[in-house]
């Protein structure tokens, strides 16, 4: 019989009820995980709650209020005991509210989407190493980047306050990574490319887009990604197996890095 990888751990998952989060939340389950999810959504975080069973909790909650997280912290510590791993995947796009290519950026584009994407990852990050340090525990931080933070597509994802916030969670995560190793904190991002979401459905929808993908992301077929591609990496990331890996940033992104794709 295998071992679960995630035994006796407790996880934090911020946007950990819908999507690529609740995938992970549920992978992170059945390798022996408790977890605690925060969404922003009641309804969303109940019906979460049902779906993960007894080694769940959910915190309703934005991610871009510092206290939200503090909060879920505080429930997983007084519920299961302690805090060892937090994936941070809450975020996502701007461009219904201003955000495109940089001479059309409105000024509420751009601080809708460094709130949503930047400060929620950095309220969450803080109070995660803030909590290993002053109780002098190891701990694994895991946070969302996207290939367009290093691996541009201006034809049909020309979003640049989206790619300057997760150009800035690769940043943050290295720069934490590299000052936080001798405590034994951890930090490490997965970069996703076009995943299939709730919160992608402009671009599914979008046929000349699809073709694109199909050469973009060539394998398994040329598909868009699904929210489980993500989650064998976030239970390596968030488990022991990676204890001797620190400032990693994965692409998990069907060859979207390393492929031209077409017109």
């Amino acid at each position: 019989m295998s071992r679960l990888r995630l035994l006796d751990k407790v996880i934090l998952i911020v946007g950990g009820t819908s999507g690529l989060g609740l995938s992970a939340a549920r992978a992170c389950v059945a390798e022996g995980a408790r977890v605690v999810v925060v969404g922003r959504d009641a309804e969303k975080c109940r019906l979460a709650c049902e779906l993960l069973g007894a080694p769940s909790r959910t915190v309703t909650g934005d991610a871009t209020n510092a206290k939200t997280c503090e909060q879920a912290i505080q429930l997983a510590v007084e519920d299961f005991g302690g805090v060892d791993g937090l994936y941070h995947v809450a975020g996502g796009s701007g461009r219904s509210h201003g955000d495109g290519p940089l001479d059309q950026i409105s000024d509420d584009g751009w601080e809708f989407t460094l709130r949503f994407n930047l400060d929620s990852m950095f309220y969450s990050n803080r109070a995660a190493v803030r909590y290993f340090l002053e109780n002098g525990r190891p701990g694994s931080v895991l946070n969302m980047a996207s290939v367009l933070a290093d691996s541009p597509s201006p034809r049909y994802f020309s979003t640049h306050a989206y790619a300057t916030t997760k150009a800035a969670a690769v940043g943050l995560t290295t720069t934490a990574a590299a000052y936080y190793a001798p405590r034994n904190i951890r930090f490490n991002a997965v970069a996703p490319a076009l995943v299939d979401t709730t919160l992608t459905q402009r671009a599914r929808n979008d046929e000349d887009i699809m073709r694109y993908i199909s050469t973009k992301q060539p394998l398994d077929g040329g598909r868009i990604g699904l929210p489980r591609d993500a989650d064998a990496a976030a239970v390596f990331f968030l488990s022991d197996d990676s204890r001797f890996v620190t400032g990693q940033v994965l692409a998990i992104d069907g060859g979207w890095k390393v492929s031209e794709g077409q017109w």
